[in-house]
């Protein structure tokens, strides 16, 4: 048996990055890489569309240059189920099946990357954020994930937009205080000046994804600036409030926080631990979801 046999495709697309990994009918990784961030959401508008396409073709290119999957386990943020035309262009960029690809929401690889069914509960913090388990019977219960422009407290687009937020209703009782806090001259810095012009165009016109990403500067200036300290202290706090929701209804269980954002700062792990009740066995772990994706695609190989 070559040891190219057998080989599953995990992808695990967000709105800040897509990865993906190779893995072998042994479960060991063979390759991995990254994109840019999609999201279901994307095939609701013609750009959007062309762009999840162009997407798919980089990477399914720099998958094949170490070999042909015979299966895909793809995790999609804001998939909703209907993964007909996701399949079509995978299955046409890759030379597979349609049938030999499935999609479900990026969640549901997350939790199995770090549960069993039943075991726990995860919250995940990326571009949004979201609580979930998958009970006994296989079912999917959430808290939250209900999208950046309803809440998706603690996650990047959240910390970002708290951030400009604080930062403008400063500047209408004192115009020109952003010179004197460190995260307003670093998000300025970043997004190209201090013109509200500059910062409307940044969050009204850019992809969530991008909008997330500033999470990354505000983090960055927290241990020098007292307001970006409480903002994330306050993702920590909204993170708590996901897995406290579940227990409410499911009952205690293990939590594991996962997910790029809530690595952004050790703050927002503290405060998440100290908003759970005293006995939660609280986990935190970045998490490599497109190899649990990888697993599961070379598992259905056997």
């Amino acid at each position: 048996m070559n040891n190219l046999d057998g080989l599953g495709l995990g992808i695990d697309a967000g709105g800040t990055q897509t990865r993906w990994a190779l893995a072998r009918a042994d479960g060991s990784i063979l390759a991995e890489g990254h994109v840019a961030g999609l999201s279901a959401l994307q095939m609701a508008s013609t750009d959007g569309r062309q762009s999840v396409h162009d997407n798919f073709r980089e990477l399914a290119a720099a998958a094949l240059t170490h070999g042909r999957p015979v299966r895909v386990a793809a995790g999609l943020t804001g998939f909703d189920g209907d993964g007909a035309q996701l399949q079509t262009w995978l299955g046409e960029l890759l030379g597979l099946d349609p049938a030999a690809i499935t999609f479900c929401n990026d969640i549901e690889i997350a939790y199995l990357d770090n549960f069993k069914p039943g075991e726990g509960y995860l919250v995940y913090a990326g571009t949004g954020s979201i609580g979930a388990w998958i009970d006994a019977g296989g079912e999917f219960h959430r808290a939250g994930g209900r999208g950046v422009m309803l809440d998706d407290g603690g996650g990047g687009f959240w910390i970002a937009r708290e951030a400009l937020r604080h930062i403008w209703r400063a500047e209408d009782e004192e115009p020109g205080c952003w010179e004197r806090s460190p995260m307003a001259r670093a998000v300025f810095e970043r997004i190209g000046g201090s013109d509200w012009s500059l910062s409307r165009q940044f969050i009204y016109g850019q992809e969530r994804g991008e909008i997330g990403k500033l999470a990354l500067v505000v983090a960055a200036t927290a241990d020098a600036d007292p307001v970006a300290a409480r903002i994330l202290q306050e993702a920590g706090r909204e993170l708590a409030r996901l897995a406290n929701a579940l227990t409410r209804r499911f009952g205690p269980r293990p939590v594991v926080l996962a997910g790029r954002a809530s690595a952004l700062h050790p703050s927002i792990v503290t405060a998440m631990r100290a908003a759970l009740p005293a006995p939660t066995q609280l986990t935190h772990t970045v998490g490599h979801p497109h190899y649990a994706a990888a697993r599961i695609a070379a598992r259905a190989t056997a």
